[in-house]
């Protein structure tokens, strides 16, 4: 569970303000998968990075209950001139897993076979994202952030992750953020839409969905006329 306390995030660029949190305070409920959603430049992917502690707020404060992942699929951490092995082991052990079991999980599922002992560097990019998504799912934490990670690879890579995704979520919560609304409803109990720094939470997915819906066609929802 991740609450969020009087939290405010601005960027100023050339004398312009773009508020991504306006003295927001929310908690996202625990053991639910909630969908963010928002327009182009709402402030997802910083939210997202807020809530992994990667990018502060300028005010106010976000309490974590429990283990947070870092945004799932992330590709960019990785260390070029290591190679996916020694990569994965370096995490495992900032996370205090068994390294061996951790890289045996991470080859299996991202398919890589011997290019887990190539240099990261030498990868295509649909390579270093099914790497990122093996390592993510590798731990098992409270709390999954995800940022578009799902639609990697072929059809079946993609289904794969989708139903790995689904058993991590039996037991864990998760703040999901796609382009894609069919998957947010598939996987998705709840629903938050970031709109002018404000946060709108929807008990039903559905219902973000077509608030955010709204916004797209440039209207105000009717319930907010």
């Amino acid at each position: 569970m991740i609450e969020l306390r009087n939290l405010h995030k601005a960027f100023h660029l050339n004398g312009v303000t773009k508020v991504v949190a306006r003295d927001i305070s929310f908690t996202f409920p625990k053991g639910e998968c909630v969908a963010l959603m928002g327009g182009n430049g709402a402030g997802k992917s910083t939210m997202l990075k807020m809530l992994a502690g990667t990018v502060r707020p300028d005010s106010g404060e976000i309490v974590r209950h429990g283990s947070v992942s870092w945004p799932v699929g992330f590709a960019g951490s990785f260390h070029g001139d290591l190679t996916g092995a020694q990569n994965v082991k370096f995490v495992a052990r900032i996370y205090g897993v068994d390294s061996d079991e951790m890289v045996k999980f991470a080859k299996d599922f991202s398919r890589l076979g011997g290019h887990m002992n190539l240099p990261v560097r030498t990868y295509s990019s649909g390579m270093k994202s099914r790497l990122a998504f093996a390592m993510s799912m590798a731990i098992k934490f409270d709390t999954y952030l995800i940022d578009e990670i799902t639609a990697v690879g072929d059809a079946a890579f993609q289904a794969k992750s989708e139903a790995m995704l689904r058993a991590r979520l039996t037991e864990s919560s998760a703040v999901f953020v796609s382009h894609s609304l069919q998957q947010m409803e598939r996987l998705c109990n709840s629903g938050i839409v970031l709109q002018n720094g404000r946060v709108f939470y929807y008990a039903r997915v559905q219902k973000a969905i077509e608030h955010y819906e709204h916004i797209m066609r440039g209207v105000m929802p009717p319930w907010m006329a």
